[in-house]
């Protein structure tokens, strides 16, 4: 298996469904009480990217992707559109979005994580597909421009020479998810009237 650094058509993401999903095992007691406990200590999201296909030439993308990557074989990425950014979905990655560290004097590599808050709980995702030339850096709320690279298939961030001791290191940036197909057969309906459509097409997140 390998992983291909190739994005799902994002016409066709555009009208996916889906999201994170979490395992927890539930146990009712005899009182009626229940006691709850997180099986995944991290989220994974699934998707069904059929609900994007409207014409017969995004059937026969699909296909056609469907078959380069083997099916389930081979990962890739795709775009989630309702979360694939370092900032809300309406703003636009800037350098102090998300905090991925502090300097030291002697760490130069550093990974980009998105932190979801809501009250005082908050969840860190580490981002593992950043899009290239989207990534940007501060150090101590100072952007960037210079001094660093971002690795696009590796999600870390890089700098020539390691941050202070103490120096906040923030990023901006838009990402992917990295997926596979979760199916190992395309059910296409052949409808001379409609051209053609899939019942489904189920997507996993690949974790690490």
């Amino acid at each position: 298996m390998a992983f291909h650094e190739v994005r799902f058509p994002d016409t066709i993401s555009r009208g996916a469904r889906g999201g994170p999903e979490r395992r927890t095992q539930i146990v009712e007691l005899a009182s009626g009480d229940e006691e709850r406990n997180a099986s995944w200590a991290n989220s994974r999201r699934r998707y069904d990217v059929a609900y994007g296909i409207r014409r017969a030439d995004d059937l026969a993308a699909v296909v056609a992707f469907f078959e380069a990557r083997n099916g389930r074989l081979h990962g890739f990425r795709f775009k989630d559109w309702g979360d694939h950014k370092s900032c809300l979905p309406s703003g636009t990655p800037s350098s102090p979005d998300q905090s991925i560290g502090t300097g030291d004097g002697t760490t130069t590599a550093f990974q980009l994580v998105k932190r979801y808050a809501s009250g005082a709980q908050a969840w860190t995702r580490t981002i593992a597909k950043p899009v290239a030339g989207t990534v940007r850096i501060a150090l101590g709320g100072v952007e960037q421009p210079s001094g660093w690279s971002a690795d696009t298939t590796t999600d870390l961030v890089t700098f020539s020479a390691a941050p202070g001791a103490g120096v906040a290191v923030t990023a901006g940036f838009e990402f992917d998810v990295p997926v596979r197909f979760d199916t190992d057969v395309l059910d296409v309906t052949l409808d001379l009237e409609r051209l053609g459509s899939i019942t489904s097409i189920p997507l996993l997140e690949l974790r690490r």
